[in-house]
């Protein structure tokens, strides 16, 4: 939904410096928890704002949400983008060197997405860093994407030293991610 995992690791990717980044959700609309589990507050991609999911959010039941932690997860992607925005709605306005997912579901979208585009021989990483859906393991995995990252962008050739990457990144930090090269 481009709320909870991707904002975190985008915050504190763009805290860090490494300026060049967007994030996306996958998904057909954008979906948060409602007052009971069975009615999610849903939007739609490209026209609600962080702003105005923000406020409806607080003329429900401020209280609540701020109890889920939603009020302050949507003030902090405020502070990093405008609205939450789909990956196959922005798949084509740029070169993507490597997209970092959080969800194997997710991860097979973006997939499918890419190869579904005409293939101009760009490389593109994919990878999957499978995290829970939740504020703390967002949060918790967001330096996995730094640290990542940071790694990928040290080595002289990611296409050559992907596997050692991914091996030296399961060795500090316990997880080895799926990734797939693709050319678009």
């Amino acid at each position: 939904a481009n709320m909870t995992r991707s904002m975190a690791a985008h915050c504190l990717l763009l805290e860090k410096g490494i300026s060049n980044v967007r994030s996306f959700g996958a998904g057909s609309s954008v979906k948060i928890p409602g007052a009971s589990k069975d009615d999610p507050n849903v939007y739609r991609f490209g026209e609600a704002t962080y702003e105005e999911i923000l406020e409806d959010l607080k003329r429900q039941d401020e209280k609540l949400y701020a109890q889920k932690g939603l009020i302050g997860m949507l003030e902090r992607n405020m502070r990093v983008k405008r609205k939450p925005e789909r990956w196959q709605d922005n798949s084509d306005d740029g070169e993507f060197d490597v997209v970092v997912c959080f969800e194997e579901r997710v991860f097979d979208l973006v997939l499918a997405d890419m190869r579904e585009k005409n293939a101009k021989g760009v490389p593109c990483l994919v990878i999957n860093v499978d995290v829970r859906d939740s504020h703390e393991d967002a949060v918790n995995a967001a330096p996995i994407a730094l640290r990542l990252c940071e790694m990928i962008e040290k080595c002289d050739d990611w296409e050559c030293e992907i596997d050692e990457i991914m091996d030296e990144l399961e060795e500090k930090v316990g997880i080895k991610p799926l990734y797939s090269v693709c050319y678009y």
